[in-house]
């Protein structure tokens, strides 16, 4: 058999809670009202009792007293003489035996005692006996009083029952309205979120006019839609400038293919081969530049090690060929922690960048600065304008002909290198400089630990 679950909602939940909490403290303050309310009244009939049993010792006292006594507030009412004989008392004990037996101590006229039932009556009953001294011996005065039961009485009962369930219906409905205005707010933010689609992200749910946690939570969902809809546009944005770059090359060989299939006779095989593989080389650095940008995008983590940034520069200048001569200024133990490989791609993009614009020259200096190692690379072209020193580095961007993707360039290594910039906790940025480009990568600089020995 499957198991039926009822799933109650947020506002019956609390209502219900809120209605057993308030039933929990009726009860309690029940239960410390009727033993608050039994004790005085049990104190009070003591008292009743003990003032009736006073009122018989004054009788006896006047030699008044007479056979039958009548019942005061049903207290029942019972005279011993000194040989303990019943002389007088109230109708229903004036010709039976003694109700009890017990007498007050020595040190004391006055005693209680809870009998059930005493000798002659029915049912559990408080017994005050007193002691009256006379010149023959000591007479006795007993009075019997039904005790106080445990809910003192039925009326108590249903005033404080009667209480108690309206303070919890009250309790209940109040937690349900507070709830539900609560809530209408957060019904109105998720039907909004409801309808809103990838193809229709501008919209935004609605903020309540209070100053509280809903309008924080509404404030917080519309800062997140507005951060998704950014990234929503720099994706499509992303995805048509990256099918456009694809398909560039792809077109391009295609066309060069068909052409030399169509007059296979004039065509020169050995150009035609250099020029596919030319399309296909700028293939294939795009492909790998979205691999290495996808990488990062995911945070994929590869070993870390200390690397001399001087070292590092020092390397790839003597390993590269270079279109323009490369002047450096690199400072010694400018030690950084990072991957070896990305921070070797990030230079390789910069220098790229550098040579690609430069005029005549590409300086790359290495420096400490207050606990920060900075690379810069130079170049003396063109340079970036200062409105465009943020474009440069979105995914595939197009600025004027002085520096765009047709100087041979994917639009992927400036983004490639700010992302793992960041990756290593430091910055990449476009600065001023008096001519050219001037780029600018700050990161933590650190001190590799000395070997064991």
């Amino acid at each position: 058999m499957h198991e039926i679950k009822t799933t109650w909602s947020l506002r019956t939940r609390l209502a219900l809670l809120a209605g057993g909490v308030m039933a929990l403290v009726c009860l309690l303050v029940s239960a410390l009202v009727v033993f608050g309310v039994r004790n005085r009244a049990a104190d009070y009939r003591k008292t009743r009792d003990t003032q009736v049993a006073l009122s018989v010792m004054r009788l006896i006292e006047r030699r008044s007293l007479p056979p039958l006594l009548p019942e005061q507030d049903g207290i029942s009412i019972q005279v011993l003489d000194s040989r303990g004989r019943v002389v007088s008392g109230t109708a229903n004990l004036a010709h039976k035996p003694p109700m009890a037996d017990f007498q007050p101590p020595e040190s004391a006229d006055l005693a209680s005692r809870k009998l059930c039932p005493p000798r002659g009556l029915r049912d559990c009953m408080n017994v005050v006996v007193l002691r009256v001294y006379q010149s023959e011996g000591d007479w006795t005065v007993y009075t019997a009083n039904r005790t106080i039961p445990w809910y003192v009485s039925s009326g108590t009962v249903v005033f404080l029952a009667s209480i108690s369930l309206l303070l919890v219906l009250l309790t209940a409905v109040g937690a349900s309205h507070t709830v539900h205005k609560t809530l209408v707010p957060v019904e109105a933010i998720r039907a909004e979120l409801a309808e809103i689609t990838a193809s229709d992200t501008g919209r935004r749910v609605p903020v309540p006019e209070s100053h509280d946690e809903i309008r924080q939570l509404a404030d917080t969902v519309n800062a997140t839609l507005q951060r998704l809809d950014a990234a929503l546009v720099q994706m499509r944005r992303f995805t048509s400038d990256a099918s456009h770059d694809l398909r560039s090359p792809i077109t391009a060989a295609r066309a060069q293919v068909e052409e030399a299939l169509r007059y296979p006779e004039e065509t020169d095989w050995h150009e035609m081969a250099t020029q596919v593989l030319a399309s296909l080389d700028r293939l294939q650095a795009i492909v790998t530049d979205l691999l290495e940008l996808t990488a990062l995008d995911t945070g994929a983590h590869r070993a870390m090690d200390y690397v001399n940034l001087g070292t590092l520069v020092s390397a790839e200048i003597d390993r590269r060929p270079g279109r323009v001569p490369i002047h450096t200024h690199l400072d010694s133990d400018v030690i950084v922690r990072g991957d070896p490989l990305r921070l070797a791609r990030l230079l390789v993009n910069l220098l790229d960048n550098a040579e690609r614009y430069a005029a005549s020259k590409v300086d790359i200096i290495v420096r400490s600065e207050n606990g920060t190692a900075v690379l810069e690379v130079r170049d003396d072209g063109a340079g970036i304008p200062p409105e465009h020193r943020e474009t440069v580095f979105q995914r595939f961007a197009r600025l004027d002909t002085a520096r765009n993707r047709a100087s041979g360039g994917t639009g992927l290594g400036l983004p490639i290198a700010r992302q793992t910039a960041h990756a290593h906790g430091g910055t990449l940025v476009a600065e001023d400089s008096p001519r050219g480009a001037r780029l600018v990568l700050r990161l933590p600089q650190t001190t590799p630990p000395k070997p064991p020995g």
